[in-house]
């Protein structure tokens, strides 16, 4: 039986991305990275983004495996329940580039150990569920990581307007994307529309990073 499946050479995968961005712009993506801090609705959603706009590098950061309830709103397939996220998104993102460089690591960040997980980053996602960890990680890096650039997602539960969802500067180096008040704490849930779409700001405003533009 005939093989259908095709895996493209880097060069055909470049030359598709310099069609679609142009060479400079391509260039500039594909020599950047960025970290991702949390691999559920946000994360993994941001982490495929970024892959297929060509992204040379990714650092995906996780502890948690793949349970069914993650299942309406993150990237994962039923093939990856019980798997660590970090292994599922991995394979994921080989399945639309392999030749993205791909670091993860399998731990949950802590005062103690952010600096030194997230010491070679310069642009990191903060895409966690929990309130605790998300101030955690923002606080941290605006004490000890001036020179990193921050992209934070903050409400984007239920369904409601896909209109009140934005990206907002809020200091020098953080970015704070979603509507800022719904969450699920409100007993609204979490749905993949308004999820991804605040996922595709955090991924739009990184590479706007990548490409020197700082604004929003």
């Amino acid at each position: 039986m005939e093989d259908k499946h095709t895996i493209l050479t880097k060069s055909e995968i470049d030359q598709v991305l310099i069609k679609r961005h142009t060479l400079p712009v391509h260039k500039k993506i594909r020599q950047a990275g960025a970290a991702i801090a949390g691999l559920g609705g946000l994360g993994s959603n941001v982490a495929v983004m970024l892959a297929r706009a060509g992204i040379g590098s990714l650092h995906l950061i996780d502890f948690d495996r793949v349970e069914p309830s993650n299942l309406n709103r993150q990237i994962y397939k039923m093939k990856h329940l019980g798997d660590y996220k970090t292994d599922a998104l991995r394979e994921e993102i080989s399945e639309i580039n392999p030749y993205i460089s791909v670091r993860t690591d399998t731990v949950k960040l802590t005062p103690d150990n952010t600096g030194v997980i997230l010491a070679d980053d310069r642009i990191i996602c903060e895409a966690f569920d929990r309130a605790e960890s998300k101030a955690m990680l923002i606080n941290h890096l605006l004490e000890h990581r001036p020179d990193a650039a921050i992209v934070s997602g903050s409400g984007m539960a239920g369904y409601g307007s896909s209109n009140t969802i934005h990206t907002q500067q809020r200091m020098k180096n953080l970015y704070l994307c979603g509507d800022g008040t719904s969450d699920i704490a409100s007993s609204i849930g979490l749905m993949a529309p308004r999820v991804a779409l605040c996922a595709a700001h955090q991924a739009n405003m990184i590479l706007r990073l990548i490409l020197g533009e700082k604004d929003v």
